[in-house]
Formats: structure tokens, C-alpha cells, sequence
């Protein structure tokens, strides 16, 4: 038999609660000190400590120190991925209360997957550049919805190229579409977003796109959340309907 990917040592680090508690964190990209991800997870410093060093060491996160404090951080978009890929398949316990309901709109509304937009403010806006053809889709169907080859969440193998306007359209809020392009990371991906079941723009250009709109004050990064405040909707759809 051929060699096959060592899946199951890989599941081993997400099948513990604390270590899942404290990976879901750090969702949206930001790095966090031990004693937060203590306090996230429910266990003690010592306890947290352990179980960072064992993610840390299975290159699943990345540590860095800050003089003597340790912040830790998702070791990239991949880890992200696989995240966002068990979240719809994991069974969630009912809201419990008024600050439950509330925070989990917060985040169907919007949020950040690790360095892109999610939450329909993601799918809105990738709609919104389909539909003025900034991005064009290549499956033959119409919008951004799921398509019955696309996982429930996560990257999907449904292709987006670029449409004959979009540097000028990414332009306006400063984006550089040749900058981007020269990075390391591929241009254009989508995600499918798992409490929308649309896509979201992901890769290269949903990274520039999110600090975009969070260099101009349209969006903002909530501190320690993975929930973000939208300041200025109607800019935003300014900007997606001028295309």
C-alpha cells in the first residue's frame, strides 16, 4: 500500500476541549496571552501552558514572546480552514440567555475568519462584486450560493476570476490588485461561509479587503472578539455599487 497522510495524529490535538477552546479563540488571527486562553478554556495557567506547547510544537500554532509573557496565534489561514471546516459538523449547545442570542448574531452578522471577512457582511459583499461583475463567477451558477460539489464550510473548488474592471474597483478603497497578485498567497479563494451557506472571499484579495475597509473606519476589529462592529454600511455600499 502507498504511504497515506498521518490524519489521525493531526485529529489527535483538536479531540480535547480545552485545546479546541482555546484554538477557537483565536479564530480571528490576533495572538493572546497564556492567561486568557486559561481563562477561555476553563483549566489553569500551568494546565493551558501544556497543551499551547503540544499545538505549538505540532505546528498548528506559533508562539511569540513579548518579554516574559508568551502570546500565541493560529499558525496560518490553514488552520483556520480546518477550524471553520468541523464547526458545522459539531453539535452546539442551546442559547441559554439574552447575551448568548446576541453574541452568536454578532457573529452571523459579521466576523472575521482568521484574516477575511465572514458573517453576511462576507457573503453580502462577495455578492455585491458578482453582481456588478468586479469578480465573475466560472460554474454557471448564478450568485454566490453553495454549489452541490462545495463543502458545508471552508474552501471550496468553485472558481472566481477577476472581471475586466476589478483593478479599478479595488482601486477606490485602495487596493492594489498587482500588489497583491506578487504575495505569496493565491489571489482569489472562497470560503463557504458555515452560518451562511454563500460563499466569502477569502485568499489574497479577501486579506487586502478586510484592512481595507478597517484602514478606512468602515469596519472595526472588536478587542479579545471575533465579531466585528460595522461603522460605515453605507460606504461600504457605495463603494460596491459605483463599480
Amino acid at each position: 500500500m502507498s504511504p497515506q497522510p498521518d490524519i489521525a495524529s493531526v485529529a489527535a490535538h483538536f479531540a480535547d476541549r480545552s485545546r479546541a477552546a482555546m484554538m477557537l479563540e483565536l479564530l480571528d488571527g490576533n495572538a493572546r496571552p497564556v492567561t486568557r486562553l486559561a481563562q477561555v478554556a476553563g483549566v489553569r495557567t500551568s494546565t493551558a501552558s501544556e497543551h499551547l506547547s503540544r499545538l505549538a510544537g505540532a505546528g498548528l500554532l506559533v508562539v511569540e514572546p513579548e518579554g516574559r509573557v508568551r502570546r500565541y496565534r493560529l499558525a496560518g489561514p490553514h488552520v483556520a480552514v480546518v477550524l471553520e471546516s468541523l464547526i458545522p459538523l459539531a453539535s452546539t449547545p442551546g442559547v441559554t440567555g439574552l447575551r448568548q442570542a446576541s453574541q452568536w448574531d454578532r457573529l452571523r452578522v459579521a466576523r472575521s475568519c482568521y484574516d477575511h471577512l465572514a458573517g453576511s457582511l462576507g457573503t453580502d459583499i462577495l455578492a455585491g462584486l458578482v453582481e456588478v461583475e468586479t469578480l465573475r463567477r466560472t460554474d454557471g451558477i448564478q450568485g454566490t450560493v453553495r454549489g452541490p460539489l462545495d463543502a458545508i464550510a471552508g474552501p471550496t473548488a468553485t472558481g472566481y476570476v477577476l472581471g475586466p474592471h476589478a483593478a479599478q474597483h479595488f482601486a477606490r478603497i485602495g487596493i492594489d490588485l498587482a500588489v497583491v497578485q506578487a504575495g505569496r498567497r493565491p489571489l482569489l479563494k472562497v470560503c463557504t461561509d458555515w452560518t451562511e451557506q454563500r460563499h466569502h472571499l477569502a485568499g489574497g484579495l479577501g486579506a487586502a479587503l478586510m484592512r481595507a475597509l478597517i484602514d478606512r473606519g468602515w469596519i472595526e476589529r472588536r478587542p479579545g472578539r471575533r465579531d466585528l462592529l460595522i461603522h460605515k454600511p453605507e460606504d461600504i455600499q457605495d463603494w460596491l455599487t459605483t463599480a
